[in-house]
Parts: C-alpha cells; sequence; structure tokens
C-alpha cells in the first residue's frame, strides 16, 4: 500500500489549487478523480473561457450560515494573487461586466496551468479512479479505491456537490462527512433557471426566448442583470443570482424597466409624438413581443394622448412590479453550483480542516460557502483550495 502526505480526492478547481501548494511545501501528494479528464467544470464555465475570478470578491457576495467563515480564506487569497498565477503562465485575459474576469482564450488555459503546477510540485494525479472505502488508520487514512489501496497522514475532500451530475457530481463529500460526523447544512440548486406551473407558462409561452435586463428582487435582495423568458419559466444571470436566495412558496418581484419613473417616461413620450400607440411606445423601451404582450396583459389600447391616470398607474405595476411565485427550478441537473454543504461551523476557517477529525478538510464547493455568479465561486474554491494546502 502507497503511503503519501496528502490525498487529495476532486481534480476540480479547488483540488488542484490544493494539490500544488501542498507539493511545493515538499508533501508527497495524490489527486484521485472518477473522471476521465481533470476539470471538467472548469472546461464548460464562463461559456467556455473561464469566468476564473472577480475583482469585487468580497464575504458579502457569499452566502452561508456563517457569512464570517470565508474571511479568512479570501483575504489570504483573494483576486489579484490567482491573476498574477494566470499572468505567470502569460493567459490572456479581459474583464466584463460587474468585475468579471475571464480568459480572451479557452477554458482549457486554466486546467492546464493548474495540471503544470501540479506537476512541478511534484503531485500524482490519478484519474478513472473512484474512492470505494475510506478508513481510519493510525497515521491518518487509508482508501480503497479502483487502482488499490492508498494511505494518507492528511485527507482533503474536494469532489464538489451535487449541480450537474452529468458532469460527474454525485454528492460524495456530504457521504463522508456522514461517515465521520461532520454536519451538513441543507443542500439545494442554486445559480439555477426557476420554473413556473403549466397555467402561468401558457400565457408566457409567446415569450419565449425575449431577453431584456430587469431588476429580480427577493425580499431584501436584488440584482440588475439580464432575464430570459424560458419555455419552463426564466433564467438569465438576474433570475440565476435570485435564485439562490429564493425558497419555494415564495414570491419575486421583476422590474422591467428599473430606473424609470413610468409616469414622467410616458409624459415625455406623449409630449414627443401623442399619437403614437402604447405598444409601438413601450416597444422603443423594451423586446416587441413583451411590449405587445404587457398591453394585452393591461388591456391598454388607444394612443399615448388617450392614456388615463389610471391606465398608467396599472402599466406601471405590470412594467416594474410584477409579483410571480416561481414553483420550483430545473434543480441540479443546470444548476451551477451547490447551496449549503459541509457545516462551517465544523471547519476551521484558517486551513479547513475538521475540528474534531485530525487530518481531514473539505474544500470547495462542498463547504457551506456558495458565492453569487460572475467568478465568485471559482475565487473560493482557489481560496480554501489554497488554505488547505498551506496545512495538509
Amino acid at each position: 500500500m502507497r503511503h503519501f502526505d496528502v490525498v487529495i480526492i476532486g481534480a476540480g478547481a479547488a483540488g488542484m489549487m490544493c494539490a500544488a501548494i501542498a507539493g511545493q511545501r515538499g508533501r508527497s501528494v495524490l489527486v484521485l478523480d472518477h473522471a476521465e479528464a481533470p476539470g471538467k467544470k472548469i472546461r464548460i464555465s464562463g461559456g467556455g473561457r473561464c469566468n476564473f475570478t472577480n475583482v469585487h470578491t468580497a464575504p458579502n457576495r457569499f452566502l452561508s450560515q456563517n457569512p464570517r467563515f470565508a474571511i479568512s480564506a479570501l483575504k489570504r487569497y483573494g483576486p489579484r494573487d490567482f491573476l498574477a498565477l494566470v499572468e505567470r503562465y502569460g493567459i490572456a485575459w479581459h474583464e466584463k461586466t460587474l468585475g468579471q474576469l475571464f480568459c480572451d482564450g479557452s477554458a482549457q488555459q486554466v486546467i492546464d496551468m493548474l495540471v503544470a503546477e501540479m506537476r512541478v510540485a511534484g503531485a500524482e494525479l490519478l484519474l478513472n479512479t473512484s474512492v470505494h472505502k475510506i478508513e481510519r488508520a493510525d497515521d491518518g487514512f487509508a482508501l480503497e479505491t479502483d487502482n488499490g489501496r492508498v494511505s494518507c497522514t492528511s485527507l482533503v475532500v474536494a469532489s464538489g456537490g451535487k449541480s450537474i451530475p452529468k458532469m460527474g457530481a454525485t454528492g460524495f463529500a456530504y457521504k463522508v462527512a456522514e461517515q465521520f460526523g461532520v454536519p451538513i447544512t441543507e443542500t439545494r440548486p442554486a445559480l439555477v433557471p426557476l420554473t413556473f406551473e403549466t397555467g402561468l407558462l401558457e400565457t408566457i409561452k409567446p415569450l419565449s426566448g425575449v431577453s431584456l435586463d430587469a431588476r429580480i428582487r427577493h425580499g431584501k435582495m436584488h440584482f440588475d442583470e439580464a432575464m430570459l423568458f424560458t419555455h419552463r419559466g426564466l433564467s438569465g444571470p438576474a433570475i440565476l443570482q435570485i435564485s439562490s436566495y429564493w425558497r419555494e412558496g415564495d414570491a419575486i418581484g421583476i422590474n422591467m424597466m428599473p430606473e424609470t419613473d413610468i409616469a414622467q417616461w410616458f409624459a415625455e413620450q406623449r409630449a414627443a409624438n401623442g399619437r403614437t400607440s402604447v405598444l409601438n411606445a413601450l416597444a422603443t423601451a423594451l423586446p416587441r413581443r413583451l411590449a405587445q404582450k404587457i398591453v394585452e396583459e393591461t388591456a391598454t389600447t388607444g394612443n399615448l394622448a388617450d392614456l388615463s391616470k389610471k391606465q398608467i398607474a396599472r402599466l406601471a405595476v405590470a412594467l416594474q412590479d410584477w409579483q410571480v411565485k416561481p414553483v420550483g427550478s430545473e434543480g441540479y441537473r443546470t444548476a451551477e453550483v451547490t447551496l449549503g454543504g459541509i457545516d462551517t461551523d465544523a471547519l476551521s476557517a484558517k486551513d479547513m480542516s475538521v475540528k474534531t477529525v485530525p487530518g481531514l478538510y473539505f474544500i470547495g464547493e462542498a463547504v457551506d460557502v456558495t458565492g453569487w455568479l460572475g467568478g465568485y465561486n471559482f475565487q473560493w474554491a482557489w481560496a480554501s483550495g489554497w488554505c488547505a494546502g498551506q496545512s495538509a
């Protein structure tokens, strides 16, 4: 049975980062993954260009039962640190909206970079290898795998959450946590499209494929980004963002003309050309199919000059306070991440180790730290992997 200082289960973003850092400390490292290639979720991220971090990374961009848990890791390894690594490898990048950083080329460049970092650090990568059993041993842990038994002093679980099963997600980390008595918070799909009941779907069917910038609100949280009507309900960045806060039975508020005083807007339109139809006027601010739907739903007819205050008020509600109650989400099948996970109260915020099980670590998406859309979850993967790699 081969022995390593560190065995890491999961060759994703957090696992590969951890392996490289641990290897740089002179530790013997083995990374195991059941997939045929490393970094499968990295490869599909950001439309294939990998939104690898966000310059606005801060603790308030993350959800957790303990919102302060991520502070230490994010402070010790921030976006500038990862960007320095990207630039050291000569990977061209660009900043898009809201502080999101993407590769100019392929996301494969980030995977290749991490694999190279592991190789230079002496870490060994073993793919197509599942872990079937983990046992406590005198000097750490013993693992039964498809390629025989291995043992280690430190075991790092970086196998992710339940999101996107077709990419290999299994929830394996939670089984390990249960085995060793590590508590788990409720898990659910996050950054996921929301779905409507059949009746509502029928009414918005003509809008499938329509997108626009909107403000989506749930409670005190709101996001101003693009929204997309789909054949199942709503998607787009703003919807994915709010999905992390939404719960079954709740309504969300949709403002399709944020930052606009509707009464003033109609007054200005009327002053410019009162003979224009309400539909044509709205079509200058919204996609025409959506404008048509709103006119129909509010039973608004005639020209701008004919609008009454009551009609304008009714249009204002339809445009800026559409209250809709999704019945669910598209689930883990399309969710970008898993909300919840390993209870942070059980972990050290400094190095991600389990307080009650010496030598056991959990990092990345498996932990109850979930970022907003836009590179935040990758930054958590880099930061948590780096912290564990400094200690394991």
